[in-house]
């Protein structure tokens, strides 16, 4: 598509998922250092490098966008024109800025990869769900490789709970829910009976979740070899500093299990934990047991 994306060189991080942030807060820092603990590089995220093979990458901060950015002030009205806060529909139907280098352009609320994707036309999409995942910064790739080779022949599953069982009451005051079977589904009881025709007992069944309660999942132990992340502190602990790094590197292993489980279906080959769609505007009342759900759907 002849793009080139510039990425900030650091992103922002929720400090729930940034220990390092969480350790070394102060009242007395200053405004940069306030940033470094609610922000990672971005190349600690990602193989930028890799990237580029499909889609050219730049940071902000590199020395080809100080470049670019010098050129284009010295071209003037000629090079560049910012557009800060300027309608994306007026950019895209406006001549005038047809081979201007656009700087502060609002961004998409879309994911910024989405950009090389035509998304009136399905079968002209460039790149797939799992194009960033694969992207992973190189000693993160290293510690899923070594994760993965301790583990062996596995399997795995991905179990979203979390920030996806929250419920609000309606005007009659009845909780409803995004995601009404979930929380039963997600449940180790249930979990069991949707993946034992794909699993096998005796399996190694290596789990990545957010599910905080401790030991949660416990029973699953009763048929399978139960891994986490947490089993392998001596590969993770020296190079992860924040949630958003252990779940790339979770990511990573769960991609290269035998079987693999999803929370909830991308693509129509995908096996699931749930029948519940990833995105619904519905708010249903939530389903807790398998005789609710009979009971609704007659």
């Amino acid at each position: 598509m002849r793009w080139t994306f510039v990425m900030p060189s650091r992103m922002c991080i929720n400090p729930i998922h940034n220990k390092k942030g969480i350790l070394n807060r102060s009242n007395n820092e200053t405004r940069e250092e306030s940033w470094e603990v609610s922000s990672c590089a971005m190349e600690s995220l990602y193989n930028i490098d890799l990237i580029s093979e499909k889609i050219p990458v730049i940071l902000d901060d590199s020395e080809t966008w100080h470049i670019m950015l010098s050129t284009s002030m010295k071209l003037k009205e000629r090079g560049s024109a910012h557009v800060y806060g300027a309608n994306r529909h007026e950019l895209n139907d406006s001549s005038d800025f047809t081979n201007l280098l656009l700087i502060n352009r609002t961004a998409s609320p879309l994911a910024w990869f989405v950009e090389c994707k035509d998304r009136g036309n399905r079968s002209d999409v460039m790149l797939p769900y799992s194009f960033l995942q694969t992207m992973a910064a190189s000693r993160l790739r290293d510690a899923a490789e070594k994760i993965k080779a301790k583990l062996g022949d596995y399997d795995a599953i991905h179990v979203r709970r979390g920030d996806k069982l929250k419920t609000r009451k309606d005007r009659f005051r009845v909780e409803r829910s995004q995601f009404p079977h979930l929380d039963r589904d997600t449940r180790p009881e249930f979990i069991i009976g949707r993946i034992q025709k794909q699993i096998p007992p005796g399996r190694t069944l290596f789990i990545g979740s957010n599910e905080r309660t401790p030991d949660f999942f416990s029973p699953l132990a009763i048929r399978y070899k139960v891994a986490y992340s947490s089993n392998f502190s001596e590969i993770l602990d020296p190079i992860i500093e924040n949630n958003y790094q252990l779940f790339m590197v979770e990511r990573l292993i769960m991609m290269g299990a035998k079987t693999f489980f999803k929370t909830f279906r991308e693509y129509e080959t995908d096996l699931t934990l749930t029948d519940d769609p990833k995105k619904n505007k519905n708010w249903e009342i939530p389903v807790y047991t398998m005789d609710e759900g009979k009971e609704a759907a007659s």
